[in-house]
């Protein structure tokens, strides 16, 4: 790296919910390349606060998938649930700032944009709560690095998000921040479908005085059905046998082109040839990706 240059630091985020599947591969291949074409850091934190989730042996089963596959990490795995003091300490400095209020609304009687029926209640509720933070009219833009400039007025078109569930998790779109600001993130490469997210957590970082890092929202892949591959849709674990194989379909869904010369060459060779040929920009514009078959 030059004198001076500030490096790219970016990471891969899996939640401990099962194996990883194709679709969270071929996510995590996106940031790997983007990350060591810049000759940069490649971290990996376990998103485990969601604990009802969590599937024992899930952690480990992720680990060692992305080994197999080449896709080595820089530093020690993190793992939210060490970090549970950081999020209370600034939930605290947001109460503080009178930024966030109770709710005990229930997602049956919500629409998708929460009205903000409970953020002028004045006596602490005696039933179960979540914590939602305060919006307002501001347009929160940012220049996605595939997907162009993206605004949000976030009254409008999220309401008062909530940072605390009524269960006591803390919920994505606040731990996330936290996370990425602790690891000193400063590039995020993920999929489509977290695009909407991503002004709320910007509207984060402004309240917090934190820097945002630049954004890459990669297509999904998609089902010939038109769906998300997920574990919600059944997604099933990736097939660690011929890592190269997938790597190579991979690289084609990702729009790399690889030469056909290299779909039976070593992993090591053709992570090379992908990282020296990166290019994303291939993928501009693109939401989704159909994997047939």
């Amino acid at each position: 790296m030059s004198c001076g240059k500030i490096p790219y630091i970016g990471r891969f985020a899996p939640s401990p919910t099962g194996p990883l599947h194709f679709g969270s591969l071929y996510t995590a291949l996106a940031s790997f390349l983007q990350a060591r074409s810049q000759q940069g850091l490649w971290l990996l934190r376990i998103d485990d606060l969601d604990t009802p989730r969590n599937i024992k042996g899930s952690a480990d089963s992720i680990l060692k998938t992305l080994d197999a596959f080449g896709l080595y990490w820089d530093d020690t795995v993190v793992y939210q649930s060490q970090y549970l003091d950081d999020y209370h300490e600034n939930l605290d400095q947001l109460v503080k700032d009178k930024l966030i209020y109770p709710c005990t609304c229930s997602r049956k009687t919500l629409t998708d944009i929460y009205s903000g029926v409970c953020r002028n209640k004045q006596t602490l509720p005696s039933s179960p709560y979540s914590l939602r933070i305060k919006t307002d009219n501001r347009i929160i833009s940012f220049n996605d690095e595939l997907q162009g400039l993206i605004s949000h007025n976030l009254a409008e078109q999220h309401g008062d998000f909530i940072l605390k569930r009524k269960d006591q998790i803390i919920a994505y779109q606040f731990a996330v921040v936290i996370d990425d600001d602790r690891q000193h993130i400063n590039h995020v490469v993920r999929g489509f479908d977290l695009l909407d997210s991503t002004p709320r957590q910007i509207y984060l970082q402004q309240l917090l005085g934190l820097v945002p890092p630049g954004y890459m929202h990669v297509p999904v892949i998609i089902d010939e059905q038109g769906f998300k591959l997920s574990k919600q849709t059944l997604a099933t674990a990736v097939d660690i046998k011929k890592p190269h194989m997938v790597i190579f379909e991979l690289l084609t869904l990702l729009k790399q082109n690889p030469p056909s010369e290299l779909q039976h060459a070593p992993l090591t060779e053709l992570l090379g040839w992908a990282i020296e040929h990166w290019n994303p920009a291939l993928l501009k514009n693109l939401t989704a990706i159909c994997r047939s078959g």
